[in-house]
């Protein structure tokens, strides 16, 4: 009798391990507190045989799940890849379209864009833990191509804070929360990895957009530049809306807005720093083309490129760093990219005159930046023990990002209006430093002190 019962404890201890590294956390759990292995243990109790919860059994790759992370890079191609190409629109609309509207007004679409991108994700989050990942999809690519068609027509500021603004932004928002919450559910030891390259599609977008709008514009004018970037989107939407397939989990009815997620040190932490460092980060994405311009006296054509090399080294920014965190672990890397990009922001303030040294600035600022996008969801689901619930945690912790954003670029704009560059730059780099310290204590809050413990 007494080997029966160490036997049947050694089997549920077994169980429970296995659960607990299907999850996806880093194996140091000792780390991460002593009650850690308790909780696998009630997970693994509470679930009835033969459930199909979303933690069992994670495939950690196959066609199928690379084929949620080609519909994830679709869905940030067309929601952030929008907010990384805006400084494109932001030049325009400035210099020919409503050059009476400053720049301060004009980056406030562009600010609402990205707000409405990500605090929808606050609403989207529990539509997703209840199984309708393909609903969102679908009605989030109607409101970003309807979006975009819409702007084509526009003339007027309030026309395209409606159009632009308001549709694409809350269109956006209803792709980018699936695009992040599917791939936790589809692996495990490459989670980070394949995050960052569904991550990606942003800074594609943020490089294609803006030059197909570049080139074409003078030929065709504004509204059928407009409509040809809105039929791309069209394109390349339909692939997630045909693809996207969540892996079948038992249906939840959650609040909109779970606040007990915020009991947890870790998670409210990294929220604050979610917030602190949206508020500075895409700050040199409104207005790098601008300042080459009107600052380092770039010729035009030179000048507009700037947005697109700064993107072009995003793309490296979000895979590279995901392919290290898996290793390391995700809150270790975007800690460090955040210091580094921190210490860029300041470093802009002595570019002035000299096109290498902001190509160069431009080619690593976007590259560390990336990081911070990329990373951040990966760090809520490896935080969140219930992946049945990872959608709205990952929507909470965005909706805090998003006031970040909303206030960040038009501040920016003020100090720019004035004619205050380098108030801008210091801006931009202390938020960002201001960032990496509080990605820092989270991290400290998990793990305490430990420098070698991935986390």
């Amino acid at each position: 009798m007494a080997n029966s019962r160490r036997s049947s404890t050694s089997s549920i201890e077994s169980e429970a391990k296995s659960d607990v590294e299907s999850s996806g956390l880093p194996s140091d759990q000792e780390h991460f507190g002593p009650s850690l292995d308790q909780k696998a243990q009630s997970r693994t109790k509470e679930q009835p045989s033969g459930s199909h919860a979303i933690s069992d059994h994670i495939p950690n790759g196959g066609f199928t799940a690379w084929l949620q992370v080609l519909s994830g890079f679709m869905c940030f191609m067309s929601s952030w890849g929008f907010v990384n190409g805006f400084g494109v629109f932001q030049d325009f609309y400035s210099s020919t379209l409503i050059p009476n509207v400053s720049n301060s007004d004009i980056s406030w679409i562009g600010s609402i864009q990205a707000f409405l991108l990500c605090s929808a994700t606050v609403f989207a989050g529990p539509i997703y833990d209840r199984g309708h990942p393909h609903l969102l999809v679908v009605f989030g690519s109607a409101l970003v191509v309807l979006g975009t068609m819409m702007t084509s027509l526009c003339s007027e500021y309030w026309q395209l804070m409606l159009a632009q603004g308001l549709c694409v932004g809350f269109g956006a928002g209803c792709l980018f929360l699936p695009s992040i919450a599917i791939i936790p559910s589809y692996f495990t030891t490459k989670k980070a990895f394949a995050m960052g390259i569904a991550a990606s599609g942003s800074s594609f977008g943020g490089v294609i957009y803006p030059i197909i709008f570049r080139r074409i514009e003078p030929q065709i004018g504004f509204g059928w530049a407009t409509r040809v970037i809105g039929f791309i989107s069209l394109a390349t939407l339909l692939i997630p809306c045909l693809c996207i397939k969540a892996r079948a989990f038992p249906k939840t009815r959650r609040k909109l807005l779970d606040f007990a997620a915020f009991k947890e040190p870790a998670y409210a932490l990294f929220s604050l720093a979610s917030f602190v460092g949206f508020v500075g980060l895409y700050v040199p994405f409104f207005y790098i083309s601008t300042y080459a311009r009107d600052v380092s006296g770039l010729e035009k054509t030179l000048s507009f490129y700037m947005l697109p090399i700064m993107s072009a080294g995003s793309i490296a920014g979000r895979i590279i760093p995901g392919l290290v965190a898996d290793r390391v672990g995700a809150l270790n890397v975007l800690g460090c990219c955040n210091l580094c990009a921190s210490i860029l922001g300041f470093c802009w303030i002595a570019i002035h005159h000299t096109a290498g040294g902001l190509i160069v600035w431009a080619l690593l600022y976007g590259a560390l930046s990336g990081a911070f996008v990329s990373l951040q969801p990966t760090t809520v689901a490896s935080i969140t023990t219930d992946l049945s619930t990872v959608g709205g945690r990952m929507g909470m912790n965005t909706f805090c990002a998003s006031f970040g954003i909303l206030i960040g670029t038009p501040i920016a704009g003020l100090l720019v209006g004035s004619g205050n560059w380098v108030g801008m730059q210091i801006f931009s780099g202390a938020t960002l430093l201001g960032a990496a310290i509080l990605v820092m204590t989270t991290r400290v809050s998990i793990t305490g002190l430990e420098v070698s413990v991935k986390a």
